[in-house]
Order: structure tokens, then sequence, then C-alpha cells
């Protein structure tokens, strides 16, 4: 049996469900199995978020023309003009003007810095805190989240990843009942939880017998707990696909105006999709906008995702408020890292990889808005004070959602890791 790993056991409950019961189960794989994850910690700490949304600005967002303008640096900033907001000492760029309308939420970092300036090891960091290895693959923040505070919401996902890459809702380490469930369309909703058109609720529950049947002579046969993980995922997964919260995923349900307001596009969607999910008691929800790697005509290049930015981030955060859910949702818009101060004119204007500073920004969950946290110099070129890693930022998160960052979890082989790499979370900000 110990060679039986957890790749080949999924694979076999999958295949075994499409043959038996008529449905597929894999999206409902992670669900089940962490649906009885508990919180590692018992008392209270840190701040007040219940649940995170992440919005991933793929590709390295220019922190310059988006949350940490230079208007004296003409050189440095270009043909970007810069706007007031509606928190004091705050400016951002015209490019964000439905987002400034909101600053009096905002907690913008801007003094990021990463030692990693490639995309996949970047995100990679984002994401987990610790840089890539051959010889292992780290949690990602969603199933650190899952596996400190357990699920809100025991008959759906608790951990949902839209618009990126699958390897962003990895469990890494912990293990398959921590991963996330990754959706490449929020309109696509979550799919394959109703049963085939050609099998009635009968010939599903005789199935369902059926299979109980044959699995238990094999059960007694082989005790072995994993065998009885996957015993539970049936019963899990057929009270999931019965579930009334499943309607969470459905974007269908909510009116066209909201759509519109939302921006009628993968990430809009998105984010409305994180609103409905956090809603009905999701705790990490990752929303992804890619196209940020802007080494040539970065000024419309950024134009054009910073008009779908806008529009979905400022909604994003208005609507929770407007439903009494900013309080406790940890809305956290972070990038791998940021783009060149100086203009690159034989790229057309464009801008390079440049992790040494960059900007992230926190709304909800405790944290303080209309503040700015950090500071570069003149040019945006160095961080001058407060600076802050993507291992504190994850530390950060932690804090908000309530989890000691100092907490230690062991790898299989016994390796001791912690959820922001042993860095310290930013108290200050709640």
């Amino acid at each position: 049996m110990s060679s039986f790993d957890d790749f080949t056991r999924r694979r076999f409950v999958t295949n075994a469900a499409k043959t038996y019961l008529g449905v597929s189960l894999a999206p409902l794989l992670t669900a089940a199995l962490a649906s009885k994850a508990h919180a590692a910690d018992d008392e209270k700490y840190g701040g007040n978020a219940t649940s995170v949304i992440f919005l991933n600005m793929s590709g390295g967002m220019s922190h310059i023309d988006t949350f940490d303008p230079k208007p004296k640096q003409k050189k440095v900033q270009g043909p970007v003009n810069v706007i007031p907001t509606k928190a004091d000492g705050i400016q951002l760029t015209e490019y964000l003007s439905q987002t400034a309308k909101q600053a009096d939420k905002l907690c913008i970092i801007n003094s990021m810095n990463s030692k990693q300036g490639a995309h996949q090891q970047g995100q990679y960091t984002m994401h987990r805190s610790y840089s890539p290895r051959g010889t292992i693959i780290h949690p990602t923040m969603g199933a650190w989240a899952l596996k400190m505070k357990g699920r809100l919401n025991a008959d759906i996902p608790g951990f949902v990843s839209i618009g990126g890459s699958p390897d962003q809702a990895s469990a890494g380490f912990f293990g398959a009942k921590y991963g996330g469930v990754p959706l490449g369309n929020a309109e696509e909703g979550l799919k394959n939880t109703k049963r085939s058109a050609t099998i009635n609720e009968d010939t599903f529950q005789r199935r369902v017998a059926l299979a109980d049947l044959l699995n238990q002579n094999f059960h007694d046969k082989f005790k072995h707990p994993t065998i009885k993980e996957y015993d539970d995922l049936y019963e899990e997964a057929i009270r999931i696909m019965q579930s009334d919260d499943l309607k969470a995923f459905d974007i269908t349900k909510e009116p066209d105006a909201i759509k519109e307001r939302y921006g009628k596009n993968h990430f809009g969607q998105g984010c409305l999709l994180a609103r409905r999910l956090v809603e009905h008691k999701v705790r990490f929800v990752e929303v992804t906008l890619g196209g940020w790697d802007t080494h040539y005509d970065n000024f419309s290049a950024v134009q054009a995702r910073c008009n779908i930015l806008d529009k979905a981030y400022a909604t994003l955060l208005a609507d929770l408020e407007s439903r009494g859910l900013l309080d406790t949702t940890l809305v956290v818009l972070s990038t791998e890292f940021g783009r060149t101060p100086e203009i690159v004119t034989d790229h057309k204007l464009g801008r390079d990889h440049y992790p040494a500073a960059y900007s992230s920004v926190l709304a909800g969950g405790g944290v303080k808005g209309g503040i700015k946290y950090g500071k570069t110099d003149t040019k945006g070129a160095k961080v001058k004070e407060d600076e802050v890693t993507p291992q504190n930022l994850n530390s950060t998160i932690a804090y908000a959602l309530g989890i000691n960052p100092a907490n230690v979890l062991t790898s299989p082989s016994g390796r001791p890791f912690t959820v922001g790499n042993k860095a310290k979370p930013i108290k200050e900000i709640f």
C-alpha cells in the first residue's frame, strides 16, 4: 500500500466515480478531504479577517504607473498624470481613477523588495514564501490558510483559484486535502458537480451502494488511514453535490447591472465570483490578472490592464463594504516584482523587470485604511523606509487571519517551515 501514492489514489477515485456514479469528482476531491480541517490556534491572534481575496497581478505590475507615482521626476513618470484621492496624502495615477475614490480603504505598501527577478520564481516566492527547490514543493498561502484555520463552510471548497495557473492552488507537501480548486473561467462555475442526465436518482443511489459493497472487502483487508480518507470522500463529495451553497459558483444569478459594474471580462467576473464565494464563507480566493509584462510599449499596456483592474477592484471594495463583508475580508493586491523606473526608449517606451522596489495594497480585514506604509526614493528605484518582502507580506496575511506566523509545521521529511519563512508580520498597519 505504501507505493500506492496520492496521485494514483486520486486518479482511481475519480475514474471509479465516473464509471459507477456517473459524475466526475475531480473538482471536489480537495474540498471533501479538507472538510474536517481545524484551526491550529485556539486563541485569538492578529486581525479580524476570516477570509482572504488575493488579487494576483501576474507579470510584474509597474509601481510607478499605478500606486507609487513620481510626478516630480518627469523622466521617470513619463506621460502618465497623477490624481488626488479620497485619502489625504495619497496620490495615484490617472489610470486608477475609480480606485482613487476607494483610497480611504487602502493600505498602500510602497516598499516591497524581492530577490526574485524572473516570473516563475517570483510567482513561486510570492505564493509560498520560499524559493523553488527541486526536492520539495512548498504550500501556497491558500493551503496554509486551510491547514491552520480550517474551512468555514464544509459544504463547498475552502480554497478557490480563478484564472491563474493550477500551480497557484497547490498544497505542496501539505497534501491534496489542503489544495485549492482551480477555475479557468469564473463564468463556467464549478464544473462536474451534477449527475449525468442519463443517471437518475435511483440508479445513482444503487451505484453508491454497490461501490460501498465492493469497497468493503478491500477496506477490511487494508486498514490504512489514507483508505479511510478516500472512503470519506464519497460521502463528502455527494453531500457537496447536493449542497445549496454550490449556487455561490453561479454568477448568472447576479443582475446584469452588477456584472457590468465589475467589468465584462475574465478578471472582473472573477472578482464578482470572489465576492460571492466569501459571502458563502470560502476561506481563500485568488483571482489573477495577467499581462503586466510591459517590456515594450509600457504606457499603452499598463493603461489597458488598469482599465480592467480599476473597475473591478474599486467595485469589489465598495461591494464588500456595502454587504458588511470588508471588515472580515482581507483584500490583497500584489505582484511578483515591479518595473524599472527608467523608461527603455529602444523598447518603444518599455519598462523591464525590477524586483528592488514595487507596490502591494491591502484593504479590509482589520487593516487601517487611507494610509501608506514604506517609501521608495525620489525615483522609485530603492526602498528608503520600512522594507517589506514577500515573506513579510505573507506573514501579514496570516496575522490578519489570526494565524501566528511563528508556528512551525514540518514536511514529511521532518524539515521545519513557517508561513512566512520566519519573516515578521507588519502589525503596525492593523
